[in-house]
């Protein structure tokens, strides 16, 4: 179980190349045991040209961290 962190929470980064920054939780997936943080462990991905996105190119978003390198801040 994902330890009480749930969508909304504030977590802090404790290790990684993010160690030290703070977020709120985007997504939980308590399976996988992993999160996803507003604006920490962000990637590029490439994407085509679609209907949603027309220009398509460089798209950057979070992806998921272990939930064993965040913790619950006060």
């Amino acid at each position: 179980m994902a330890r009480g962190i749930k969508k909304g929470d504030v977590v802090l980064v404790i290790a990684g190349s993010d160690r030290g920054r703070s977020g709120r939780v985007l997504r939980v997936f308590p399976d996988k045991g992993r999160l996803v943080v507003e604006g920490v462990n962000m990637i590029k991905r490439h994407t085509r040209p679609s209907q949603r996105n027309p220009k398509g190119g460089i798209v950057e978003k979070e992806a998921p961290v272990h939930i064993s390198n965040v913790k619950l801040q006060t």
